[in-house]
C-alpha cells in the first residue's frame, strides 16, 4: 500500500526508528508514547551520577541497529568492550583466563588441553557455518553434536548466554546463537557514552528534524479496523485519529492488547516466551582491582562487566558495574545476595567502595525467544500483519533478521520497504500514454 498518514504507537528505539525513516520517505507520521519519556527499554537514569541503563546494554557494531543508525546519519558515541583489563571465566567460585583468542586460549586453565583443541576446531569453523541451516535445531541439540566434552559444551553455552541473554539451551534457537557469535567475531560490542538515552535522544532528534510529530502521555485504546483494513487510532479521550496505515512498537501483548479482538495477535502473544534476567547495577567510587573488568559464568547464568572501563558512566575514577543472572526459565528466580557474591570474586572489598546501586529481579531483556521448534529467527512474526490491511508491527520479536535492538532496528526498515514499496515500484507512464 501506498500510506500518506502513518500513525506509529510506541516511542522506543525500534518506533522511534520507523517514525524517522517513514518521514524521510515521505509519509506524515505521528508517534503516541504513552509515558512522559521516550526510549521504552533504552532509558537512562542518574544516580548519584552515574548513568544507570536497564541493565548491561551493548550495540554490536556489525548489526542491523549500526546499518539503520548509519542511514539515520547517527554515529553512536562510545567505547569497544574488551579492549583493555582482564576477561574471566568464572566457575566454582574461582576466575579463569577467559579464552578470547589464540594466546587466551592457550593459557587459560578452564580447559585441559584436549579441550582447548576441542573449542578451537570449533571457533575456527564457526565463520564457515550458515547459521539458517540450523533454524529448526535446539542449542541443547547442537552443543550435543558439536562438542565431545561437556567442559567445551558449558564454556560455549555461557558464550550463548552471552550473545543472546537467553539461558534456555534447550529451546532456543542454534541459528541466533551462531549468527550473533559471527556478529562478535566481526567486531566487538559498543557501550555507549552517557548510556542508551543519549542514543535515544539522537533518534528522536533526527525523527524531529524529518517531520515527525510526537505525542507523549498519548494513550492509544485500539486501533480501528473496518473491512480488514485501517482506518486509524481510536485513543485514551474516545477520539479517532486518522492514519492509512498503524505501526505498532511494542510487546507481543502491546500488539494483541490495541487488537482485543483477533484471535490471531492473541495466539501470538501467548506464544510469546521473553527472555528475562535479574541484573545489579553498581556505582563505585573506584575498583578495588582495575584490571579486572569482565566475568562470565561457566557453572552457573553469571555476568559482570565493568562499562564504565570503555564508555562515559559516571564521575572521574568511579566504576559503573554491571552483574546479571540470565534466567533460563519464566519461573527462574534470583536473589540480589546470588548477584553480589559474583561481584565478591570479581571485585573482593567492592562494598566499601559503594555509592549507588539498583536491584531488578525480573528484567525483560526481549519478548520473544527465537526457539528451533518455531524456526528460529525466521519463525518469528513478519513486521506486516498479514490479515489486516495496512498493520505493522516493529519489536525485538518481529522479523527474521538479529536479536535485541538489532531486530527492533532490522524490523522498523522492513516496516519502510513494506509501505513505501509501491510508491517506488510504480511504472512511470510511456510518453503519449
Amino acid at each position: 500500500m501506498d500510506a500518506k498518514t502513518v500513525a506509529v504507537v510506541g516511542g522506543g528505539l525500534g518506533g522511534l526508528a520507523a517514525a524517522a525513516l517513514l518521514a524521510r520517505g515521505g509519509c506524515a507520521v505521528t508517534l503516541y508514547e504513552r509515558s512522559k519519556h521516550l526510549g521504552g527499554r533504552a532509558q537512562t537514569s542518574d544516580v548519584e551520577g552515574f548513568r544507570f541503563n536497564l541493565g548491561p546494554h551493548a550495540l554490536y557494531r556489525a548489526g542491523a541497529g549500526m546499518r539503520v543508525l548509519g542511514r539515520l546519519g547517527v554515529k553512536p558515541r562510545g567505547g569497544i568492550a574488551g579492549q583493555s583489563g582482564a576477561s574471566y571465566a568464572l566457575r566454582a567460585g574461582r576466575l579463569h583466563t577467559l579464552p578470547r583468542g589464540p594466546v587466551s586460549l592457550m593459557t587459560t586453565d578452564v580447559l585441559p588441553l584436549t579441550g582447548k583443541l576441542e573449542l578451537g576446531r570449533l571457533l575456527a569453523s564457526l565463520r564457515r557455518i550458515d547459521p539458517n541451516t540450523l533454524a529448526h535445531v535446539s542449542l541443547r541439540e547442537w552443543l550435543d553434536l558439536r562438542m565431545s566434552r561437556e567442559d567445551v559444551r558449558a564454556l560455549v553455552a555461557a558464550l550463548a548466554r552471552l550473545g543472546t541473554y537467553c539461558g534456555d539451551v534447550d529451546t532456543l534457537s542454534a541459528q541466533a546463537v551462531v549468527t550473533q557469535i559471527q556478529l562478535a567475531l566481526q567486531a566487538n560490542v559498543l557501550y555507549l557514552d552517557e548510556g542508551w538515552a543519549s542514543l535515544v535522544s539522537s533518534v528522536e532528534s533526527v525523527a524531529r528534524e524529518a517531520g515527525v510529530t510526537l505525542e507523549l502521555s498519548a494513550r492509544v485504546d485500539r486501533v480501528v479496523i473496518q473491512s480488514g483494513q485501517v482506518q486509524g487510532l481510536r485513543m485514551g479521550d474516545g477520539t479517532v485519529r486518522a492514519a492509512d496505515a498503524v505501526v505498532l512498537a511494542g510487546s507481543p501483548g502491546d500488539v494483541s492488547s490495541l487488537m482485543p479482538e483477533d484471535t490471531v495477535l492473541a495466539r501470538e502473544a501467548a506464544e510469546s516466551t521473553p527472555v528475562r534476567a535479574a541484573t545489579l547495577e553498581l556505582g563505585l567510587s573506584r575498583l578495588p582491582r582495575p584490571e579486572a573488568l569482565f566475568a562470565l559464568g561457566i557453572d552457573g547464568p553469571w555476568y559482570a562487566s565493568v562499562h564504565s572501563a570503555f564508555a562515559k558512566l559516571g564521575p572521574e575514577g568511579g566504576a559503573m558495574v554491571h552483574v546479571l543472572k540470565y534466567l533460563a526459565t519464566p519461573d527462574s528466580e534470583a536473589t540480589e545476595a546470588e548477584l553480589e557474591a559474583v561481584m565478591d570474586v570479581l571485585q573482593p572489598g567492592w562494598r566499601a567502595h559503594l555509592v549507588a546501586r539498583r536491584f531488578r529481579p525480573s528484567l525483560v531483556v526481549s519478548h520473544r525467544i527465537p526457539t528451533a521448534k518455531s524456526g528460529g529467527l525466521a519463525g518469528r512474526p513478519s513486521p506486516e500483519v498479514p490479515h489486516v490491511r495496512g498493520l505493522y508491527r516493529v519489536g525485538d520479536w518481529v522479523g527474521a533478521e538479529g536479536l535485541l535492538v538489532d531486530a527492533s532496528f532490522a524490523s522498523a526498515e522492513s516496516v519502510e520497504h513494506a509501505l513505501l514499496r509501491q510508491r517506488h515500484e510504480e511504472p512511470r507512464l510511456a510518453v503519449g500514454a
